[in-house]
């Protein structure tokens, strides 16, 4: 399983299955050094058996029994061959799913009763979201974009492709010729009215944005077009016909991250700007249980680090440790799953990035 989905994450979150194993490790895409992969494998499998027995609460035969689907990719040769930058892991006695992702991990074995997400939200994080919109003679392609995939979506009630709604083969003569160009420039305008009102379904309430792929020409005429408010600047410049979706979004990406970028720096800003009035804190036990109550709105998490320790809904009580055992959890991870399921965004930087060198930083709804 390779496509880690927002379902996917939230399905994760949810599930509630006993005593959970997460894994993640680095992996080798190709080179002489690919055969490291398996080796740091079967040790981080060793580590997690190791771990599971510690706990006391599993036999040795189901700790086995529960490791025995990670046990039997450790021999599967074209499984090591397919690599990407990450492997994630998550096993539970009745449960076992893996993901090879485009980002790569820290070794970690997470041991708890829940799955350890918080590595997997920087590919699914709000900032790596966009679409594209490739208009060519033969084809109108709609693609929503992230890191790890780009998805065509249908767009409804729209003519099948622009060359035989306005013959452009004809328009690209008589621009040429300076005759009758404004009139097939009004046709296409009207036919990118027609793309527009087609996309407003796909394109409700979203925000990422849209970045047009096409011949320079058409840009100002579907600009002209658009109501949707993320259509950017910048395009991806020519013919898009005969491009993949993956060659679309290797394209489009640079576009898309440097927007994208900002929205985070301006989520920064605004913690920054709202710090001392209440609406901010950077303060673990207290984001922890308003993550938990639905008041946080935007969170902040540094990539790579935990703060363990224990949260008791009932008493609304945090208690920190340093211990990673077995009955406590990794309390930035709890943060950052409360808020994504109380609908808040979460943003994962650097620790160095992180407001007042925290290790979670939270901006309240109220």
């Amino acid at each position: 399983m390779d496509i880690l989905s927002g379902n996917g994450l939230k399905s994760l979150m949810h599930e509630q299955l006993g005593i959970c194993a997460s894994i993640y490790m680095p992996t080798i895409r190709k080179g002489t050094e690919i055969q490291q992969n398996q080796i740091r494998y079967k040790n981080l499998l060793r580590e997690a058996e190791a771990r599971l027995l510690s706990i006391g609460e599993l036999r040795p035969s189901e700790i086995k029994e529960m490791l025995a689907p990670a046990q039997e990719l450790a021999g599967n040769i074209p499984f090591w061959q397919g690599q990407s930058d990450g492997l994630a892991l998550f096993l539970a006695q009745e449960s076992f799913t893996y993901y090879r992702l485009p980002q790569t991990f820290e070794e970690l074995v997470v041991i708890t009763d829940r799955f350890h997400i918080k590595p997997l939200i920087p590919i699914l994080a709000p900032d790596t979201e966009f679409s594209i919109l490739a208009i060519s003679q033969k084809t109108v392609r709609f693609l929503k974009c992230s890191l790890q995939q780009a998805k065509e979506k249908d767009i409804k009630d729209i003519p099948e492709n622009i060359d035989e709604a306005l013959n452009l083969d004809d328009f690209e003569k008589r621009l040429q010729r300076h005759t009758g160009a404004e009139d097939m420039k009004v046709k296409i305008l009207q036919y990118f009215q027609l793309i527009d009102k087609g996309l407003r379904d796909l394109l409700k309430d979203k925000k990422f944005p849209l970045i047009f792929a096409g011949v320079d020409y058409l840009f100002p005429i579907y600009k002209e077009a658009n109501t949707y408010p993320h259509l950017t600047d910048k395009w991806i410049s020519g013919n898009p016909e005969g491009l993949s979706a993956d060659r679309l979004r290797d394209m489009a990406w640079p576009i898309a991250e440097t927007l994208l970028k900002t929205k985070r720096a301006d989520a920064l800003a605004q913690y920054k700007q709202n710090a001392g009035t209440g609406l901010t804190s950077s303060n673990v036990e207290e984001v922890v249980r308003e993550a938990f109550h639905g008041r946080v709105s935007v969170l902040f998490v540094p990539v790579g680090v935990q703060q363990w320790g224990t949260f008791d809904p009932d008493t609304d009580t945090v208690k920190l440790s340093k211990d990673s055992g077995f009955g406590n959890e990794d309390l930035l991870d709890l943060a950052a799953i409360q808020t994504i399921l109380n609908g808040g965004v979460v943003y994962p930087v650097k620790q160095k990035e992180m407001p007042e060198d925290s290790l979670l930083a939270a901006i309240f709804r109220y």
